[in-house]
């Protein structure tokens, strides 16, 4: 661990943020290769942040980094990878105001999702951001995202895992990346921002944070996710001419214990008894079956239409109008812990995050 804020020795720990450097774009340099990964992040940083002008600099509040000795690219990233970071934080917890997670964007919003349900009861923030492109690139956005990440990362309203990107603060559980290229990469298709940069300031809107029904102390939730680190879990996105014999396939897999379909619309599948048969069977056998829309916004409403009522009779659970990110990493989640079937329905069904 080092310290890259010229502040940090004159704060005690407690009054610090931490930020987690875990890989990504913004810590990669150029090659005659293209990107690749580097290291001595912490030199990288402060020089960066050297750059700012000295108002810029000294509102900043201080900090350390924790830097992750093997980078991770985000597109190889998996629950194994959620419990890690997770686990960095709660040990943390009490030593820092607040937390910053710098993080690949392919991935990103998948992370803060996970992160959002295993440090449930949050009393103080956890800002996930990354970059589209490295920290040293000319007109970067990295320095930004970092800038902000660290502001929010400062307020003590702000109790739960969001993210900063492109000058927006989104709830962790109800983003989204919806560009390739754009710097504004991250959207929240069904929830407001929780906050946003309005020119110097950085504004956070505490009546659509989670700080409100927070009640006592942290109640984290940080079970063994390595049971569901090898592909227990599908996601199963329907397509015009889905056979029931290839959705099968997937469902009946004996490894397979839970699956996130994504439907058509409100909630809708094709007119095919064999493909709800398949889904009867599966659920029959315990696992926890799950439906969200393919569509970016809105919500699904299984009992709608008579497909989506034959869905709900085959024992499939609503996802409401959660992203695939926050409804996927949820199966995840809940698989993890020691509930009955009935236990995991029920949970799936109420908002733990404000996911749904």
């Amino acid at each position: 661990m080092s310290t890259p804020s010229p502040l940090a020795a004159c704060a005690p720990s407690e009054e610090r943020i931490l930020i987690i450097y875990t890989g990504g774009t913004i810590g990669m340099e150029v090659s005659p290769n293209g990107l690749v990964p580097s290291g001595h992040f912490d030199k990288r940083l402060d020089q960066a942040l050297a750059q700012l002008p000295l108002p810029e600099r000294q509102r900043l509040p201080v900090f350390d980094l924790l830097s992750y000795s093997t980078p991770i690219d985000s597109s190889a990233a998996n629950p194994m990878t959620w419990q890690h970071i997770a686990a960095d934080i709660g040990a943390r917890l009490s030593d820092y105001r607040g937390f910053v997670v710098l993080h690949g964007t392919d991935t990103l919003s998948w992370t803060a999702a996970s992160l959002a349900y295993q440090l449930q009861g949050l009393d103080r923030p956890v800002v996930v951001t990354g970059a589209m492109q490295p920290l040293e690139i000319a007109n970067s956005d990295a320095l930004e995202n970092i800038q902000g990440a660290l502001h929010f990362a400062a307020q003590s309203a702000l109790q739960e895992v969001a993210i900063y990107f492109a000058g927006q603060l989104l709830r962790g559980t109800r983003a989204v990346k919806q560009h390739t290229e754009a710097a504004n990469a991250f959207t929240s298709p069904n929830y407001p921002l929780l906050g946003e940069r309005v020119e110097e300031d950085f504004v956070y809107y505490p009546s659509r944070g989670l700080s409100h029904q927070q009640r006592g102390a942290p109640r984290f939730e940080l079970p063994d996710y390595a049971p569901l680190a090898q592909g227990e879990v599908v996601r199963v996105t329907l397509w015009p001419g889905m056979a029931a014999w290839q959705l099968a396939a997937w469902l009946n897999d004996a490894r397979v214990r839970g699956a996130l379909l994504e439907l058509w619309g409100a909630g809708n599948i094709a007119n095919d008894p064999d493909i709800v048969a398949a889904i009867a069977a599966a659920t029959g056998e315990g696992k926890l079956i799950a439906a969200i829309s393919q569509a970016p916004q809105g919500s699904v409403h299984l009992g709608a239409y008579a497909a989506g009522h034959d869905l709900v009779e085959a024992g499939v659970i609503s996802g409401d109008g959660m992203t695939p990110e926050a409804a996927y990493t949820k199966l995840i989640h809940l698989l993890a812990q020691p509930l009955t079937e009935a236990g995991r329905r029920q949970q799936f069904v109420t908002p733990l995050v404000g996911e749904r």
